[in-house]
C-alpha cells in the first residue's frame, strides 16, 4: 500500500512540475506575447514570402520614418496604432528597442502569436475578420483614399 501511495505521489509531483513548466513564460516571452513575423515564417513560408513581397503593410515603417520628423509625438503615436505591430499592447515600443515589430506584421491581423508559435495549435491564433481590418481601415482614417478590403484578396 505504501509503495502504491508513493508512486501516486511521485506521479502527481511529476505532473505538477510539467504543468508549471508549460505555463511558466520563458524570459524572452515574459513581457510580451508578440513574437514577430519572422517566427511565423518557418511554418508559413508561402504566406510569409507573399506578404513580404506584395503587401505594402510589410514595409509600413518606411512611411512612418519618412513622416516622423514632420509630426508631433502625439501624431506619431497615432501612426503607430496602425502602422506597426502591437503598439501599446506588448509589441512595438520604438524602433531601437523593438525593430522586429516596426512594420505591420502577421500579428497585427492575427493577434499575438507566442502561444501559437510555441504549441503550433491553430486554435491559438486569431482569424482576421472585416471587423479586425476596420480597426485601422475606417472612415475617419482613410477618407483620402478608397478602402478596398484585402481580407480575401490573397495578399498573403
Amino acid at each position: 500500500m505504501i509503495r502504491f501511495r508513493s508512486i501516486n505521489v511521485l506521479c502527481c509531483v511529476v505532473a505538477l512540475a510539467g504543468a508549471l513548466a508549460a505555463t511558466t513564460p520563458t524570459p524572452a516571452r515574459a513581457t510580451s506575447s508578440y513574437v514577430g513575423s519572422a517566427a511565423c515564417q518557418p511554418c508559413h513560408a508561402g504566406e510569409y514570402e507573399k506578404f513580404q513581397k506584395h503587401s505594402k503593410k510589410a514595409k509600413s515603417w518606411k512611411s512612418v520614418a519618412t513622416m516622423a520628423p514632420k509630426l508631433t509625438p502625439e501624431e506619431l503615436r497615432g501612426c503607430y496604432e496602425c502602422h506597426v505591430t502591437g503598439y501599446g499592447k506588448g509589441g512595438f515600443v520604438d524602433h531601437a528597442t523593438t525593430p522586429q515589430f516596426a512594420d505591420v506584421g502577421c500579428e497585427t491581423c492575427h493577434g499575438p502569436g507566442a502561444a501559437h508559435a510555441d504549441a503550433g495549435d491553430p486554435a491559438l491564433i486569431g482569424k482576421p475578420t472585416m471587423t479586425t481590418c476596420e480597426g485601422c481601415h475606417n472612415a475617419s482614417r482613410v477618407r483620402s483614399f478608397g478602402f478596398k478590403p484585402l481580407l480575401h484578396s490573397g495578399a498573403h
